[in-house]
């Protein structure tokens, strides 16, 4: 097993008189995820793809988390698993308690909960479903509420003796039934079902007012489980207590296998040798922006009496320092300026594949193995191992995060510049509407929670039932799966991208248009000025840049590639994401 080894976030560096730059987030306390967090909460499919990326395959590689924390976002992803599981158990618990008490009363109320439950899964999750599927979802829906209404009313008057009286009750081995309820028997719940109309002569009051009970107390388990998220939102989710990750319940969990995953995720989330897999090697950055390949031949600058050797490291000495420049603030903006690019972080990094490692815990993270594969892969041609200077501009509170990966490879008299940029959207909107949902909650009055907590009475079942249900295939599929043992996988979705929205503010697309530009720039200027101090012609190297630089409309080429110079080729290839991969 390989020494453990966590490596530090890059940090930017001031250069000489500047004024000082606000010291940037850590990670595990950017407002980004706090978001995703909350959002574990929120929406359970979303809460369900982190847990099988994160610790169902166990045998797979965190992506890069940019600006983020996977392993907090899955320590609360599985802290609010557990919560639904408890709730839902309850709620089943109350309903299989309550069908004999009741009189088996409390029948009439399953299937139009079922019904209520599997609407939204007839419909389906995208955002124009088919003409059938909403039909059909908007019938059966509504089916369900007429239904549960009609066993609701006759359930109130059954309670308030509507179904038998002293001079008419029900007798077994009488061959009629009293006057009290048939008066008022026929309508709705004989149209709904047969012999719903007839459930007065079967059942006494007290069985009515056991039913009633049960679906208070149903209502009482919704109330309580969205108390008890707002509260949370109000407590470790908040943004003042969020950065105090050491006093988080969720990763104070004393799960061995959760434990042992979390150290494996941040050691590999944030270290500069990326294992990638092959369909997308770029994973966790987010959407590919204008991605383009620059090829120029290497001629002799006939005014310098001298040439020297060109290498990729020297390129990239060169471009390093007129990146770092962007730090610096105007000198008329005075020292409190901020500017994201003040953050601006450069380091190195390594792509290897995952394929071919005997173990997970077997990855070459150690620093020493690091700078092995990086004093070989930065002079390389490159096809599966590959190195870039990595550029990264977290804004917004880190949730937008532009990243741009230089790769510089000289060979045959030629020069390739490759450029990279990808960029992670804001986290999506109800993620963020997180916050202002849990304080309504805490805030309204009794009738507002009272009326929340009724209208998750009627599919509570149902939706217990599948939570349940999900737990089940879960626990299956973790049992059963052989995850601990497999051969190691590169990353297969990113939970960062995966809580992303498409596009972003109009805004933010301007901030987004800005740091690209700035890092193009001077990645450009650096590659002149290296080849213009080596002795190399600069001015088809330039043509071609500013060519390129009005070709390529920021934003809006996703995933195109140019390449231009002597025998250049070009092909354009989409970049492979997942379903619930978001890109602009």
């Amino acid at each position: 097993m390989s020494t453990a080894y966590v490596p530090q976030q890059p940090q930017p560096g001031v250069p000489a008189g500047a004024p000082p730059a606000q010291p940037p987030t850590p990670p595990w306390a950017s407002e980004a995820t706090r978001l995703l967090c909350a959002g574990t909460y929120l929406d359970s499919g979303y809460r369900d793809r982190v847990i099988e990326e994160l610790h169902l395959n166990e045998q797979r590689i965190a992506a890069p988390s940019l600006g983020f924390d996977a392993a907090r976002v899955l320590a609360h992803a599985l802290r609010a698993r557990r919560q639904e599981l408890l709730w839902a158990g309850a709620i089943v618990g109350l309903w299989l308690v309550g069908l004999p008490l009741s009189g088996w009363l409390l029948g009439f109320f399953l299937l139009p909960s079922i019904a209520l439950a599997v609407a939204p899964w007839i419909r389906g999750f995208t955002v124009l479903p088919p003409m059938y599927r909403m039909i059909g979802a908007f019938l059966v829906r509504w089916w369900g509420r007429v239904f549960f209404t009609a066993a609701l009313a006759l359930t109130l008057v059954l309670a308030f003796g509507g179904g038998s009286d002293d001079s008419s009750s029900y007798d077994p081995y009488s061959s009629s039934y009293g006057s009290g309820y048939s008066s008022g028997s026929t309508g709705v719940g004989d149209l709904l079902a047969p012999g719903l109309g007839d459930v007065g002569g079967l059942a006494k009051p007290w069985h009515a007012w056991f039913a009633l009970a049960v679906l208070a107390g149903i209502a009482l388990c919704g109330h309580a489980q969205r108390t008890q998220f707002s509260r949370a939102l109000a407590a470790e989710l908040s943004p003042q207590r969020f950065p105090d990750a050491a006093n988080d319940p969720a990763e104070k969990v004393e799960n061995p296998r959760f434990q042992r995953l979390k150290q494996r995720i941040r050691i590999e989330q944030h270290a500069p040798l990326i294992m990638y897999n092959e369909a997308d090697p770029f994973c966790g950055a987010g959407a590919a922006y204008s991605t383009w390949v620059l090829a120029v031949e290497l001629k002799r600058d006939e005014l310098r009496k001298e040439q020297q050797p060109i290498g990729n490291r020297a390129v990239l000495e060169k471009v390093r320092p007129l990146l770092e420049q962007l730090r610096v603030p105007a000198e008329y903006a005075g020292p409190g300026v901020r500017d994201r690019l003040r953050q601006l972080e450069i380091d190195e990094c390594v792509f290897l594949p995952a394929e071919g490692l005997p173990a997970r815990d077997q990855a070459p993270y150690t620093p020493q193995a690091f700078e092995e594969h990086r004093a070989r892969a930065v002079e390389e041609g490159a096809e599966k191992r590959r190195h870039f200077l990595r550029i990264r501009v977290g804004g917004w509170e880190e949730e937008v995060v532009v990243t741009v990966f230089v790769r510089i490879h000289t060979q045959g008299r030629m020069l390739v510049l490759e450029i990279a940029p990808h960029v992670l959207t804001p986290v999506r909107a109800d993620f963020k509407e997180a916050d202002r949902a849990a304080h309504r909650h805490r805030n309204n009055n009794w009738a507002g929670k009272t009326a929340a907590a009724i209208v998750l009475v009627p599919g509570s079942v149902g939706r217990s039932l599948a939570q349940l249900g999900r737990g089940a295939v879960y626990l299956w599929r973790l049992l059963t799966g052989g995850h601990a043992g497999a051969l190691p996988e590169g990353p297969a979705l990113s939970v960062r991208e995966l809580g992303s929205v498409e596009v972003g503010s109009h805004f933010q697309e301007m901030d987004v248009a800005r740091y690209l530009r700035s890092v193009q720039d001077r990645v450009g200027n650096g590659v002149r000025a290296a080849l213009a101090e080596a002795g190399y012609e600069t001015g088809e190297f330039v043509q071609k840049i500013v060519n390129v630089s009005n070709d390529v409309s920021i934003g809006r080429v996703e995933g195109s590639t140019f390449a231009i110079g002597t025998q250049a080729s070009a092909t354009s290839v989409s970049q492979q994401k997942g379903s619930d991969s978001n890109g602009k």
